[in-house]
């Protein structure tokens, strides 16, 4: 299971407004920086809907700019609404949600106007709880499609380029450049995997929004079948439910110029793709554990992708090997002691109370997900466990992006968790086993 993310939104909705312009710069301005959040691979910035800001994904996989977890956000105005169905990755079936005209989205320095906004109603559709910080919607196409697009994945920055000249030669000069095709709002790119002792083809979506490395597709007619050496996984949440599948490790996988050895696949099985709409010969995805190896910039109007090495590039690839998936639930409060900062009144003084208690609100974590025969699981982990202990210290004093890079440990270390269950403490240890 990777890192308890979320992978891969490749949601339908109606026929995209391609009168929409996208986002244009304010006066005098050529280049825009905007700091993000990398969290399990994926890329989150802050952008204001109608005057309240909001937390986005970044996501190259999306057409249309979605919205949902908007509960506390009751502030945000919306208009020319109307009601309708949406369906996508996942396997369960269609949900209901709004279409929004006429919005307005800025970020300092750029704004688009007229933006068209789709809206999820179920709450139970909520990104927030699998990354550990609130996040409101996803925006893709939209973000990318007018401007050159930098993304430093090293100095966790975005930077926004107005296509002159002078921006074009600076980047041209610095990135090797990659053809890609944009089709039906999503960018595309050709390479080739290695697998069963066969070099295979492959048109991947490339998917900053996936943050596996690669998914791909079985297709018995393109020889893609999964390796006999696999487990089954949770790969995600999608648009339409939990998305389902296998990982496998492949011999190698190359694009452009670019070669990966040994890359841990995803195959997401036919009932988690069924809503998806495919371009032509299209086999899989490439997805954020590649792509942060790079400096990206996307340069939609020419069809064109610059990449760069940065000093991720010959990192190994890895998943989690304990199979549990974890997830926020909520908030508890924690007494904590603290030393107070005293200076004696007198030579010999001794002061007793050197120390206070305070209470603050830490984050509470829950199992959601147990791989089927992981190590996790023949221990005794169970879904809804609570994690109380890793390893002897509170699971609060903990991100969730920490507590996931320990369960995805490249050694075979000993984990031990303390979970509460019923009511009961339970105390148990597994091993990090590489089964692939």
């Amino acid at each position: 299971m990777k890192k308890a993310v979320i992978l891969c939104f490749l949601f339908l909705f109606a026929l995209p407004t391609l009168g929409q312009e996208g986002f244009l710069f304010e006066k005098d301005m050529d280049k825009v920086v905007i700091p993000f959040k990398l969290i399990n691979n994926l890329i989150f910035i802050p952008i204001k809907v109608n005057g309240i800001e909001l937390n986005f994904l970044l996501d190259s996989g999306v057409e249309e700019t979605l919205l949902f977890s908007m509960d506390d956000k009751k502030e945000v105005s919306f208009f020319n609404v109307e009601k309708i169905t949406l369906r996508g990755l996942g396997s369960e079936t269609s949900i209901e949600g709004l279409k929004s005209k006429n919005n307005t989205l800025e970020i300092p320095g750029l704004k688009s106007t007229n933006h068209l906004l789709y809206i999820v109603l179920d709450q139970n559709f909520n990104l927030s709880s699998h990354v550990g910080i609130p996040v409101n919607g996803i925006i893709g196409y939209n973000f990318l499609k007018n401007n050159l697009i930098e993304i430093n994945y090293e100095k966790k920055r975005v930077t926004v380029y107005k296509d002159i000249d002078k921006n074009r030669k600076k980047i041209e000069k610095k990135f090797q450049i990659v053809s890609i095709t944009v089709e039906r709002l999503k960018p595309y790119i050709t390479g080739s995997v290695v697998m069963n002792s066969k070099e295979i083809p492959v048109k991947l979506l490339v998917d900053i929004g996936n943050s596996d490395a690669i998914w791909l597709f079985e297709n018995s007619k393109k020889s893609i079948n999964i390796p006999a050496k696999n487990f089954e996984d949770y790969l995600g949440k999608g648009f339409s439910g939990d998305v389902e599948g296998k990982r496998a490790q492949i011999k190698k996988f190359t694009f452009s110029k670019y070669e990966f050895d040994n890359p841990i696949v995803a195959f997401p099985d036919s009932t988690s793709i069924k809503n998806v709409r495919m371009v032509v010969n299209r086999t899989g995805s490439i997805g954020a554990e590649i792509l942060k190896r790079f400096n990206i910039v996307f340069d939609y109007p020419n069809q064109k992708m610059f990449l760069k090495k940065n000093s991720h590039f010959n990192s190994p690839f890895s998943y989690n090997k304990s199979g549990i998936e974890l997830q926020h639930y909520g908030l508890q409060w924690v007494q904590e002691t603290v030393r107070l900062e005293t200076v004696p009144l007198s030579e010999g003084t001794n002061l007793m109370n050197n120390f206070k208690y305070k209470f603050e609100l830490k984050p509470v974590y829950i199992i959601a997900n147990v791989r089927k025969n992981s190590t996790a699981a023949l221990s005794g982990i169970q879904k809804d466990d609570v994690l109380v202990n890793i390893n002897g210290v509170p699971a609060h004093k903990y991100s969730l992006e920490k507590i996931n890079s320990i369960l995805k440990s490249e050694e075979e270390r000993w984990i031990t968790l303390e979970v509460e269950r019923n009511g009961q403490l339970l105390k148990i240890k597994f091993q990090l086993l590489n089964v692939l």
